[in-house]
């Protein structure tokens, strides 16, 4: 079984920048698109950022130029750089890893808990 833990959310002032990490564990998996998912208050989930094994990115309009997405296949983990924050920003972050077993030709995706980033103006 997979485990996905997020880590680094908190409350900052509107220009600040925040790091957030996501790191898998568990046994026997090997790891495809990793990618940072929030849920605005009143909106639907949303794709930030996604970054593939082969370390291609994409990120949503909206935090393009502010956020970077980067990942460490050694230690399973991705990373969400986020800079010159805004209001708009504030959300539950969660991390989503598409997995499979070893042997598996098959992918599913992983969902961490979330945290939580908070954004004053």
């Amino acid at each position: 079984q997979v485990h996905v833990e997020e880590s680094g959310g908190g409350s900052v002032q509107a220009g600040g920048s925040l790091r957030l990490s996501c790191a898998a564990s568990g046994s026997m998996f090997s790891i495809n698109v990793m990618g940072w998912y929030r849920v605005a208050p009143g909106k639907q989930r949303e794709l930030v950022a996604s970054i593939t094994a082969a370390g291609r990115t994409n990120f949503a309009d909206s935090v393009k130029d502010r956020f970077t997405i980067s990942r460490d296949n050694a230690k399973n983990t991705v990373y969400l750089e986020m800079r010159s924050l805004k209001p708009e920003d504030t959300a539950l972050y969660y991390c989503g890893i598409d997995v499979s077993n070893v042997g598996s030709a098959t992918y599913y995706r992983v969902w961490g808990r979330g945290c939580r980033v908070t954004v004053s103006s």
